[in-house]
């Protein structure tokens, strides 16, 4: 998936990196990817543009691929990823939640 410029935006401004280099946005770029791929395997969410959760989640995942601490984030996280994937589920399905109570 091509990561927008709007996108790449709003996760330097997330991350407070405040100064242009072509290859600082690059490797943003390239986590940025990585971080949609492994949350949508993970949630099947394919919309990190509108859905704030899902963006939430792709930001903070960021930290942790900045920090070199990937390996924490699925546990840190756990409940925020299965609450995306339920969430998801059911609005890709046309079942309310309501309905399965």
């Amino acid at each position: 998936m091509a990561v927008s410029t709007t996108l790449l935006e709003e996760a330097k401004n997330f991350l407070d990196i405040t100064w242009a280099d072509e290859s600082d946005d690059a490797k943003l770029t390239a986590q940025l990817e990585r971080g949609i791929s492994y949350l949508s395997l993970k949630t099947g969410v394919t919309d990190f543009e509108e859905d704030t959760l899902a963006k939430d989640l792709l930001f903070n995942r960021l930290l942790y691929d900045r920090a070199g601490s990937l390996d924490k984030f699925s546990h840190n996280y756990k409940s925020e990823i299965l609450c995306l994937a339920l969430q998801y589920k059911t609005q890709g399905d046309g079942t309310d939640a309501s309905d399965e109570a």
